[in-house]
């Protein structure tokens, strides 16, 4: 990595991924860097837990949402204008940033528009190639022209396509003159002691945006009712939910890092969504009895859920075919 720089460090806002995955390359860079943060109102809830005595300057949000009606890839489509906006907003931004704050160094996970021809530039990615239905020559000519802007591009996978975890997504495609894999990141590796293994049959992780959060949470919560199995639900949301006895189910809307962790290792099996940040958490921690529901019509998650299918033996299932054969 770098040494003796200083260096401002911006994450992409769809969900928190993007975000917990930094926190290791962020720790590892503050070993011999000054490091200034860029957040939005979502990924500061992650990084002010994390480091809370950094300096972090505000970015604009990207605003990603979901549609009920349309696939996300086709309501992505549609937003570009407004995404591009966003994009050349925050290049122009960066300029000042790096003007009134020295700095020398930017890297970016995800955010298209945080380079600058004026010092180098890093992008963080595991989508060297997309994946989309309908659309995906041009999709991946538009992520090209954003990712050649930066100097050089560090995917957090391995190198080695035979251990890979995200497959096609970051060995299909190398257009960039100098990427390097770093390794899966994930913010919850460090070892941990007494925990009581196996504590819960289940741990259900929700994550992601609504109303498709709110959907799978409904559909796997009438499931449980009618089980016996003790199961640990983490919501990522602090929605009330009503109407349901649920003896053997432990709620948990945020659990802290160490919470997260515990739970995780106390639990045989884990229901998720296939979003890349989470399987880099499970492959990192041992995880291995994985139930995957990506979230509908994000092309990325499903290739992802397939992929684990075939490589590490994990079940694949759509939202929309939740069965009590779950539990």
């Amino acid at each position: 990595m770098f040494s003796d720089k200083v260096i401002f460090y911006g994450a992409l806002d769809w969900g928190l991924g993007h975000a917990t995955r930094s926190v290791p390359i962020i720790r590892q860079l503050l070993k011999n860097n000054t490091v200034i943060l860029g957040v939005t109102p979502l990924t500061k809830t992650i990084f002010d837990e994390e480091f809370p005595e950094l300096k972090k300057i505000e970015l604009p949000p990207y605003n990603i949402t979901y549609s009920k009606l349309l696939p996300l890839w086709i309501k992505l489509t549609l937003s570009y204008p407004e995404i591009a906006a966003i994009i050349k907003k925050e290049n122009k931004l960066l300029e000042n940033i790096i003007k009134e704050n020295n700095i020398e160094i930017v890297i970016s996970d995800n955010r298209f528009g945080l380079y600058s021809k004026k010092i180098h530039s890093v992008f963080i990615t595991h989508q060297l190639s997309l994946k989309t239905p309908v659309f995906e020559t041009i999709g991946n000519k538009i992520n090209k022209s954003y990712i050649s802007n930066f100097n050089e591009v560090w995917v957090p996978d391995h190198e080695d396509e035979r251990k890979s975890l995200s497959g096609e997504l970051s060995h299909s495609n190398h257009f960039h003159k100098d990427v390097k894999y770093i390794g899966p990141q994930s913010r919850l590796q460090d070892t941990i002691t007494n925990i009581e293994k196996d504590k819960y049959d289940y741990l259900i992780l929700l994550s992601g945006p609504e109303p498709t959060r709110t959907e799978l949470e409904n559909g796997l919560l009438k499931l449980i009712a009618d089980s016996k199995k003790k199961v640990a639900f983490v919501r990522g949301s602090k929605l009330k939910v009503e109407g349901l006895k649920l003896d053997d189910v432990e709620l948990f809307d945020f659990p802290s890092k160490e919470e997260l962790k515990k739970l995780i290792f106390s639990s045989k099996k884990i229901i998720c969504r296939s979003g890349y940040s989470t399987l880099m958490d499970m492959h990192l921690l041992g995880k291995k009895e994985l139930i995957l529901i990506p979230t509908p019509g994000q092309t990325e998650q499903e290739y992802l859920a397939e992929y684990w299918k075939k490589k590490f033996g994990a079940v694949s299932m759509k939202q929309n075919e939740i069965n009590v054969k779950i539990f």
